[in-house]
């Protein structure tokens, strides 16, 4: 029940970066056929779910095409039909069966979103850094080992979802990405908080769940704007006291890992509204201290 309440949670905060098309205003195609015959010329083109091998070849004839929907269908590879479309700003490539994206994808530097999650995708080209314009990257369900340190580049970047892959480190240029404010690596293999994640600090929401931690630096006091944080299973003992002055923090969860005391400070984080704490060898004395501690917050056993 609360691994279901967190999911949705982390849903809909994040749906609150959505930037989705309004068919009120702009009308959505279905196909080629009619998308080609609109006048004016066709902006947005859906073929979710369409079943499709192959994105048919008169697609780079909708030269004003900024939203392309190729969600759910049997696509292994992405061709130049796609890549010749420059005007793109919103590609939507989830739930195929992609094994690599063409380094083409700099033919499409308008791209405000790029969506290519649940997808077998092992690695991301350099030229990802020429995507100056991207704000939110969706990379989650695939079978990515690194990411590229030309990541560095996407300087507008709000969203990055890696969460779901084979990852055991980010490269330092990570720390460039200041505009960030919603990171999700969980189920990944990391073993350690890297310093320079720290440098994020316009950071809301941070999970790093189902992963390898085992501790957190006391430098993670600088992400001063998280509202969210999920570190439930991992290998924590303890926390740093600096923990406490992230008083922004509403939903904190530690599910599953081996805390026996939080912070003595712990009651300064004001604003949270939900701790999560079950699965933690927490004795009774301390339960009463952390909810006397936080008397505003619902505390999870």
């Amino acid at each position: 029940m609360i691994k279901s309440s967190l999911l949705l949670l982390s849903f809909l905060s994040l749906s609150g970066y959505a930037q989705n098309v309004n068919p009120l205003k702009d009308k959505v195609y279905t196909s080629v056929e009619t998308a080609l015959a609109a006048k004016p010329k066709a902006t947005h083109l859906n073929f979710r779910d369409h079943g499709i091998f192959h994105v048919p070849t008169d697609i780079s004839h909708l030269n004003k095409l900024t939203f392309l929907n190729l969600m759910g269908n049997n696509l292994e590879y992405v061709g130049q039909d796609v890549f010749n479309l420059r005007d793109l700003e919103i590609l939507n490539l989830k739930l195929n069966a992609l094994k690599y994206i063409s380094r083409d994808i700099v033919k499409l530097n308008k791209l405000v979103r790029l969506d290519l999650s649940d997808n077998s995708i092992a690695r991301l080209p350099d030229e990802i850094k020429t995507l100056k314009k991207l704000r939110f990257l969706h990379l989650s369900f695939n079978l990515i080992t690194a990411i590229p340190n030309a990541i560095e580049n996407c300087k507008d970047l709000e969203v990055l979802e890696i969460d779901n892959n084979q990852l055991s480190t980010l490269p330092a240029g990570i720390s460039k990405l200041q505009k960030l404010k919603s990171l999700n690596m969980g189920f990944n293999q990391f073993n350690e908080f890297d310093a320079y994640w720290t440098k994020l600090t316009d950071l809301e929401e941070l999970n790093i769940q189902y992963n390898f931690l085992r501790e957190l630096p006391n430098e993670i006091a600088a992400l001063q704007g998280l509202k969210t944080l999920m570190l439930s299973n991992n290998k924590l003992t303890s926390l740093p006291d600096s923990i406490s002055t992230l008083n922004k923090l509403e939903l904190f969860s530690l599910a599953d890992n081996n805390i026996t005391t939080l912070p003595k400070n712990i009651g300064l984080l004001v604003n949270l509204k939900t701790l999560i704490l079950k699965g933690n060898p927490i004795n009774k004395a301390e339960q009463a201290r952390i909810k006397k501690a936080l008397p505003g917050c619902t505390v999870y056993f």
